[in-house]
This record gives C-alpha cells, sequence and structure tokens, in this order.
C-alpha cells in the first residue's frame, strides 16, 4: 500500500511538472577528465563510482573517482598498459561488490590484433586504495574477441558475465544462416579476492555478438539480459535466470521479430526491486527505431507487454534508474537536430503513463558513438556521459534534482 501510495505522489507531480510550463535555470554539469567509455556503479552505501580510460603517454589507463557528498574525489587509477583495446561501446568498469570488496575489468590486445583480445580484471579489498594482479576470467586462449563484461555480487563472490568468441573462426562476425552456425557466445563465471576463476558457465551459445550486457539482482536470485541471436537473425532482448547455481536457458522479453544481418551495437539495461524487474532495450524492428521498457512481477518468469518509451529521433544506447517498483526514469540518445545529438530522457510507470521527454543540457557535443550512464543516487537522477569539446573527449557528470521545475521529474516521494 505504501508503494502505490508513492507511485500515486509520483505521477501526480509528474503531471503537474508537465503541464505548469514554468523555467528555471539548467543545472551545470561537471567536467570529471579527459577520457572516453564512462561506466557508472553505486556502493551498497549509495555512493557513486564512475571508471573510464584515459590516453596516457604509452598507452591507456583505467581511472576512476568518487562521488562523496555530491562532489567528484580525486582521479585514482586501477592499472594502466600499452596494448589495450579501446572501443567506445566495449568499455572497462569499476564495479563495488560490498563496501570494501571491489573489482575492475579492462580488455588487452592479444598478439593477433583486430578483434582478438582478453578480459582482464582485478580485485580490490579496501575499496579502491590497491589492487590485485591482474587474471583474466576466461581460459580457453583462443585469438578471439571476450568483452562486454556485466561484474555483480555472486554470494561472497565476484561474478562476471561476458561476451565470449571462442567459437569463433577468425571473422568477427560469423553469418547465423543456418543451424548449425558458429558465432558469440555469451559465457559467465565467479572469482573471489585471490582471482581464481570457478563455476564458469556458457549462458547462450549463440549471441550477437557486440551489445552491452546487465545483470540485476532479484528477491529469487540473478538475472542477465542480452542480445541474443537466432540462425535466421532475429536479434532481440532475453533474459537468464540463475536458478539453483545454473543459468536457465534464456527467453525473449519480447518477440519483437529485429531481423538485422549485423549487430546493432546497442544493448539492453535492467534493474530490479524485490520480485520486480524492469528491461528497457532499443529495437528497430520493422525499421522503426523505438526504446521499449517492460515489467516483470515474478523475477524475470514472465513480462508484461512493454511500454513504447520514444519513438521519434532515438538513437538507442538505454540508460534506466529505478524510482520505485512502479515507476522508472530510462534516458537513451536521440537526434536533437540534423546536427547534433543529444541525451534524452523521461519518467515512465507500469501502467504506461509517460512524463515529458526532456534534454541533457551538456557543454560539448555527444558524440554518436558512446553510451550515456543513468543512476539514482540520493535521490536525484545522476549522469554521466562522453563529452567532446575542442577536439578532445571528455567525461562530464549532472544531477538533475528534485528542485530542478524543468526536468521533468519529481523524486521527492521515491524509493
Amino acid at each position: 500500500m505504501k508503494s502505490k501510495l508513492i507511485t500515486t505522489i509520483v505521477l501526480l507531480l509528474l503531471a503537474a511538472l508537465a503541464g505548469c510550463g514554468r523555467q528555471t535555470e539548467a543545472p551545470q554539469s561537471q567536467l570529471l577528465g579527459q577520457g572516453i567509455g564512462p561506466h557508472l556503479a553505486v556502493r551498497p552505501s549509495g555512493d557513486a563510482v564512475v571508471s573510464y580510460v584515459s590516453s596516457t603517454e604509452d598507452g591507456h589507463a583505467l581511472r576512476f573517482q568518487l562521488l562523496e557528498d555530491g562532489r567528484w574525489g580525486d582521479v585514482r587509477t586501477v592499472t594502466s598498459g600499452p596494448n589495450w583495446f579501446v572501443n567506445w561501446a566495449d568499455f572497462p568498469s569499476v564495479q563495488p561488490i560490498t563496501e570494501n570488496l571491489w573489482a575492475a575489468h579492462w580488455l588487452v590486445r592479444r598478439e593477433a590484433g583486430g578483434y582478438a583480445y582478453d578480459v582482464h580484471a582485478a580485485v580490490s579489498e579496501d575499496a579502491g586504495q590497491t589492487w590485485s594482479e591482474a587474471f583474466r576470467p576466461h581460459n580457453d586462449g583462443t585469438d578471439t574477441e571476450h568483452g562486454f563484461v556485466t561484474l555483480f555480487p555472486a554470494g561472497d563472490r565476484i561474478g562476471a558475465i561476458w561476451l565470449d568468441g571462442r567459437n569463433m573462426t577468425g571473422s568477427h562476425d560469423v553469418p547465423g544462416n543456418s543451424a548449425d552456425a558458429v558465432g558469440m557466445t555469451l559465457r559467465t563465471g565467479q572469482f573471489g579476492a585471490g582471482g581464481v576463476v570457478s563455476s564458469e558457465q556458457i549462458v547462450d551459445g549463440l549471441t550477437c555478438d557486440c551489445c552491452q550486457t546487465d545483470v540485476a539482482q532479484t528477491v529469487d536470485g540473478l538475472v542477465a539480459v542480452y542480445r541474443d541471436r537466432t540462425p535466421e537473425e532475429i536479434r532481440d532482448i532475453y533474459i537468464s535466470r540463475f536458478v539453483d547455481g545454473t543459468w536457465q536457458e534464456g527467453q525473449a522479453v519480447h518477440d519483437d521479430g529485429w531481423k538485422i544481418a549485423g549487430c546493432p551495437v546497442n544493448g539492453p539495461v535492467v534493474k530490479a526491486d524485490g520480485s520486480t524487474v524492469v528491461v528497457t532495450w532499443f529495437t528497430s524492428a520493422n525499421n522503426k527505431p523505438v526504446v521499449k521498457s517492460a515489467w516483470s512481477r515474478d523475477s524475470g518468469r514472465t513480462f508484461a507487454a512493454p511500454i513504447v518509451v520514444a519513438d521519434d529521433g532515438v538513437i538507442g544506447y538505454v540508460g534506466l534508474a529505478m524510482l520505485t517498483e512502479d515507476s522508472v526514469a530510462v534516458s537513451w540518445l536521440c537526434k536533437a537536430s540534423s546536427q547534433s545529438n543529444a541525451i534524452c530522457y523521461r519518467a515512465i510507470d507500469s501502467a504506461g503513463k509517460l512524463g515529458t521527454v526532456e534534454h541533457l543540457e551538456t557543454r560539448g557535443v555527444v558524440p554518436r558513438m558512446s553510451v550515456p550512464q543513468l543512476a539514482f543516487v540520493d535521490r536525484q537522477l545522476l549522469f554521466v556521459w562522453t563529452d567532446k569539446a575542442d577536439d578532445e573527449y571528455q567525461i562530464s557528470s549532472q544531477f538533475i534534482s528534485v528542485h530542478s521545475v524543468s526536468d521533468g521529474f519529481s523524486l521527492a516521494q521515491s524509493r
């Protein structure tokens, strides 16, 4: 009853704000530093951690900053190296597992070059102050692609799920036009502070080659979302549930029926609260680019019909923040004009009510090839993205607070 009341209050305020037409000064963004590929995570305490890749004199470095009292702290470095695989879509991460146990991953090229690269990982037991020696969560040793990693808590261990190309035969994209097609797989494993990998499993034997993955914790266990691939080249969003120590066969969140011969490089996101699961994704089935969200009330076993979040000028690269069990904020990259991109966002609820579409104010140009990040931190929406200004890529962030009347959201009564 309390949750329903909260949701009602949120939505009534949304409607009032959408119609009031008042204007206030746009919130100012904070510039973190030079880099690309931001990843945004939230500690159990509620503090946010952003990581990104910066160029160095001899290669690249994985940096991160901790948000405390509304300000980003000093830049810290996990590791650096000369032979990394750096890509706007397949970006590294720093992920708090508990308050003190953290994990990080980055991508290192193999000698074969091209799309042959490995996942490297490290563990910190002191909240990012020091890091272990690097290790690989996979041990196949093939000159193929390994990436699009999601790190997550797995009991008292660290879980990882990734796209794994060990079955591929020398090309980045193997046509899936027959039942025995060999292509990208989705695999998972667990490791502890010592870096010993165990419980490696294959989740799906044929997936899209280069779409981001995501994982959430429900009251009944973990769920993972990813873009599947059939031999007929249908590439819809699937979900797999972790039940009794095993990842179950993936099931479609919704049968969009998007048939496309190549990977769209546009992955899903998932959030959970108890048995409520929300998945948000991009599809261009029937040549109609849209962003959709779907609710599950039974920990991802079944989903209601999806809600169309946006269908005008949509590029994709979605973000998701759960406000209550019945309302979320969704972000996506959109076309602001014929020559520029923007970060769009709005609130929606499980009944299909839509808040006003807003555009985030950015200091520079938002590259089309980027994946803006969104989280709900201290009852505010926190955006982190890649800006391009003066021919330099930079990481920017911005809060949308409950006191901003032009943002289209009211989060004062949210979870």
